[in-house]
């Protein structure tokens, strides 16, 4: 007759984990594993249909020149997309430099100072209100405001105000930083402020990254806003006091053209800015994981 087997010590009895459990692990986990394929599934399609369309329109003059402006023959030469690529960094910039630091000194200032009162509440609203908005509305605004109001033409700053609107981030992250890490430093003697820039911000670094790109992507792949603030040029222009040309409204140019040369431009220069935007992740994520190594 063989022996009982050992019972599990005292301490390790409590953690054992029952069969029941362990089913609904792995019943949970595998529901998890399908959704993420799942959502994967049209995004792995839409960079495969992208590719298929728009690696046959890249060259060296592709990201070398400037749209000639013919539209009927490729012989002649439609040109590519430099002037749609220099504008749509330089006015995506500028928006990003408008709306980051204003968005995230509005979200310090709500999580940390504005928490309950009749302004915090009032900001909130609005802000919610903008996240609702749709992108054209902050085109018109623009539009309205500082060129039928103003007697001005379009302009790259122009179309970068709007993007900025579009931009805001919201308080969310900072929210889920937890209270007792600001209630430690606060009661280790340090500063409010100095807990805001050592405590709070870089805890909340990784999902701030997040939010953000999300924003930049948004920004950089918006057709509307730019319509009606930035127009379009063919030729390359690096002033944003001036007519700017860009990816988006480069695209939407090109898509509707009976010629097929250039719709393959359009698809072209829609996988750069699907690269732009991926190689922007990529960068950023690479300094959000040094940030945290630091």
């Amino acid at each position: 007759m063989s022996a009982p087997a050992p019972m599990p010590p005292p301490q390790l009895a409590r953690f054992a984990v029952s069969p029941s459990r362990r089913r609904r692990d792995r019943a949970a986990r595998t529901a998890l594993l399908s959704a993420t394929i799942v959502a994967l599934v049209p995004l792995v399609l839409i960079v495969y249909y992208l590719l298929g369309k728009g690696l046959g329109a890249w060259s060296a003059s592709f990201f070398t020149t400037d749209p000639t402006g013919n539209t009927f023959f490729k012989s002649a030469g439609i040109g590519g997309i430099k002037s749609a690529i220099l504008g749509t960094i330089e006015i995506v910039a500028l928006a990003s430099a408008i709306a980051i630091p204003i968005g995230v000194a509005v979200a310090v200032w709500l999580v940390e100072f504005g928490r309950t009162g009749r302004v915090a509440q009032a900001v909130r609203f609005f802000i919610d209100v903008l996240t609702g908005v749709p992108s054209i509305v902050f085109g018109l605004f623009i539009y309205i405001v500082l060129i039928v109001g103003t007697g001005s033409s379009y302009a790259g700053y122009k179309g970068s105000l709007a993007l900025s609107l579009l931009m805001l981030p919201a308080e969310v992250i900072l929210v889920l930083v937890p209270s007792g890490l600001r209630e430690s430093a606060l009661a280790l003697g340090a500063p409010r402020w100095r807990m805001i820039l050592s405590i709070v911000l870089p805890t909340a670094l990784p999902g701030m990254i997040t939010g953000i790109l999300l924003a930049v992507a948004r920004a950089a792949g918006e057709t509307a806003p730019l319509l009606f603030t930035a127009a379009a040029t063919r030729n390359t222009n690096l002033d944003l006091g001036q007519f700017m040309n860009s990816l988006p409204v480069q695209i939407y140019n090109d898509v509707t053209s009976p010629t097929p040369a250039v719709v393959e431009r359009a698809w072209g220069a829609a996988l750069t800015l699907v690269a732009l935007i991926g190689l922007l992740n990529l960068a950023a994520r690479l300094m959000a994981r040094r940030s945290r190594l630091a």
